[in-house]
């Protein structure tokens, strides 16, 4: 019987007390779950998943006639290795036949990957209850924890990065294990030769490429930068990024620069108002941020705000015409904080 906390999933993981019986992954980083049954599958093999006998059974197909479970589990296998019944998508329908299997396993592992379930839910509650059952909680990394993976993935591979580069990872990466295991395993490949990364490679291999271009275009715009911002416009354009989209964004931007704005009127510094924001803008933009705040007064951004809604309701009447509206209204803007 075992009820594990999520912070002593890993050193489970790292040696399991138990052989068989039942294993629940849940939670609700899907990419985590997936990540942990296959980590308890190589332990169980012991690095060695092809000499083992490994059936894997979708959850849909066992919601209708939960026996196959059984069967498998108490299948003998006919080339020896270990027996591992993998269940994806696991389900309260599983519960009666696991009752029968958790007291007597048979040599079976049976690994169970599910969704985020309570402590009341029946399945958790059977596989906690089991003296060969283990629940492996699986929550979403904190900044904590994705840092360390992302230093320890990097050290693994005797990588050397820029100090800013853990930083950058953690504010483009999401909390899906599976995804962050995915970006890291491309920039060590990138870096296989060269043992070097930096931010721009960083950005070039990672970021999303579609809402860099937005920031160029909101930045160039509230900066009064018109070349930047055709050259912008063009890429995201080319990019097929929707015309609504850019024209959302920029609403909400400049709604965020008059709510700034209001409290550098109240006498306090840009980057002060910049460094107490939650979240807090990326750090690549606080410099062009704090310029915008102090082109800008209150009046010029209710302005602009007004023309881009404007825009905003034209260019949907008028979807012929849009790019035109678009970039006729983000020139104008752009010009009126040229002339501050």
């Amino acid at each position: 019987m075992a009820a594990l906390k999520a912070h002593e999933v890993a050193r489970f993981l790292a040696r399991p007390d138990i052989s068989e019986g039942i294993f629940l992954a849940y939670g609700p980083d899907a990419g985590l779950v997936r990540e942990t049954a296959q980590r308890l599958i190589r332990k169980l093999t012991e690095d060695d998943p092809q000499s083992a006998n490994i059936v894997v059974l979708e959850g849909a197909e066992l919601d209708a006639d939960p026996s196959l479970l059984a069967v498998e589990a108490k299948t003998i296998s006919l080339f020896g290795g270990k027996r591992i019944v993998r269940v994806r998508g696991a389900g309260k329908s599983l519960v009666m036949t696991l009752t029968e299997l958790r007291d007597d396993p048979g040599g079976a592992a049976i690994i169970l990957e599910s969704g985020n379930l309570t402590p009341k839910d029946a399945l958790r509650a059977l596989v906690e209850a089991a003296r060969w059952g283990r629940a492996l909680p699986c929550y979403p990394d904190s900044d904590e924890t994705l840092q360390a993976l992302i230093r320890e993935t990097f050290n693994q591979h005797g990588i050397r990065i820029d100090g800013d580069v853990v930083t950058l990872l953690r504010e483009i990466l999401g909390n899906d294990r599976e995804i962050t295991r995915r970006e890291l395993e491309k920039l060590c490949l990138y870096a296989a030769e060269s043992k070097q990364l930096t931010r721009e490679d960083v950005l070039l291999l990672c970021a999303d490429n579609g809402m860099l271009v937005i920031d160029a275009i909101l930045d160039a715009v509230a900066g009064g930068n018109a070349e930047r911002l055709e050259m912008a416009l063009n890429r995201a354009l080319s990019s097929a990024v929707d015309i609504q989209r850019i024209l959302a964004l920029c609403v909400i931007h400049f709604s965020n620069l008059r709510r700034w704005r209001a409290e550098v009127d109240t006498g306090k510094s840009p980057r002060a108002v910049l460094d107490g924001q939650r979240p807090k803008p990326h750090f690549s933009r606080i410099g062009s941020l704090e310029q915008q705040l102090r082109l800008w007064s209150d009046k010029a951004l209710s302005t602009a705000t007004e023309r881009l809604l404007q825009a905003t309701v034209e260019t949907r009447r008028r979807p012929g015409l849009a790019e035109a509206g678009l970039r006729r209204a983000l020139l104008g803007i752009c010009m009126i904080a040229a002339t501050h």
